[in-house]
């Protein structure tokens, strides 16, 4: 057995292919994914073409043993409050012998002077521990929550109600890119990793083969954009093994639910949700899910009296920056 190794280069589309398959792994074993939506995106279109001049890329670290692909990293650019945030995964068949630890270490000593902030998908006993022995803490927590497939009593979806002087209707493409984005800008100007979003990451989302703006809300008033819901269908075989019963549609998500500020109050939020849960239901998707963070309590209370319940949980682990 040779010594685990660990690069850190631009991906090729071979070793990009060998990191999926790695995830396709990870997933079967701990029964969620290991991996945020935006570095499967970088795995699936960075290393086969140069992103747009306005996207930093992140930086991937490939750890190998036997020649083989036992571990993988990925550490995103500084974000605008100076920290880093990353995820890692090992092979379900190599641990229990350091590398995690091994792994997180290179990514520690990269992020250099920034504060590093980790994902644990699932938030599994296995990567608390590895959070606890390399010296980070538990600071945040994203819910999954998800509505049962068959409408219980006092659970019927009621029809959205949308402010006076707002109308809805659906994205164009090649057309509505721009708006769109200042108006998520505003919408989450707290919340960078969503609020920062460029032209580049909206655009590759459109390049997925989920994507259809007959789900894609708008909300307008005087023709200005003021809210949106953009929904996600998945296929039943990415809809993840507590998913069973979803229907032919596979699941359907809440993508993305935003307002602008000045609506706030309004109900406009909550009558884009109905409106893309309609239409979910209407997709034959027999279950609709969300995440939303743990301490965000009006949201929560909201998804509850919509009929949705915690389904797990995705803990952020941080350290302070290193000596």
């Amino acid at each position: 057995m040779t010594e685990p190794q660990i690069t850190s280069a631009e991906l090729s589309t071979a070793q990009a292919a060998k990191i999926v398959d790695l995830v396709r792994a990870c997933r079967e074993a701990d029964g969620v994914a290991p991996l945020s939506e935006h570095v499967m995106l970088h795995l699936r279109y960075d290393s086969s073409a140069r992103p747009t001049q306005d996207r930093d890329r992140g930086r991937d670290f490939v750890l190998t043993e036997d020649g083989e692909v036992a571990g993988y990293a990925y550490l995103d650019p500084p974000a605008a409050d100076d920290e880093v945030s990353g995820e890692l995964m090992i092979h379900p068949a190599r641990r229990g012998h350091g590398l995690g630890r091994t792994l997180a270490a290179q990514v520690t000593a990269a992020a250099g002077r920034h504060p590093l902030r980790l994902w644990a998908h699932g938030d599994l006993p296995a990567a608390a521990a590895l959070a606890r022995a390399e010296g980070f803490e538990r600071f945040r927590a994203l819910w999954q929550m998800r509505r049962p497939p068959k409408e219980s009593p006092g659970q019927s979806l009621a029809q959205p109600a949308l402010p006076a002087g707002r109308t809805l209707r659906t994205f164009v493409p090649g057309q509505d890119e721009d708006e769109w984005l200042a108006l998520n800008a505003r919408a989450f100007a707290k919340h960078p990793e969503q609020g920062g979003w460029i032209r580049h990451d909206l655009e590759v989302r459109e390049r997925e083969p989920w994507f259809d703006p007959a789900g894609f809300f708008i909300a307008e008033k005087d023709g200005v954009m003021t809210g949106f819901h953009w929904t996600k269908v998945h296929p039943p075989e990415a809809s993840g093994p507590a998913s069973s019963g979803t229907g032919a549609a596979g699941l359907g998500e809440v993508y993305v639910v935003g307002v602008d500020p000045a609506e706030q109050g309004s109900g406009l939020g909550r009558a884009l949700t109905l409106a893309g849960l309609h239409y979910l239901r209407d997709r034959g998707a027999g279950q609709a899910m969300l995440y939303v963070d743990e301490d965000n309590i009006p949201a929560i209370r909201m998804y509850e009296a919509l009929g949705f319940t915690r389904a797990s949980v995705d803990a952020m682990y941080r350290r302070p920056p290193g000596d």
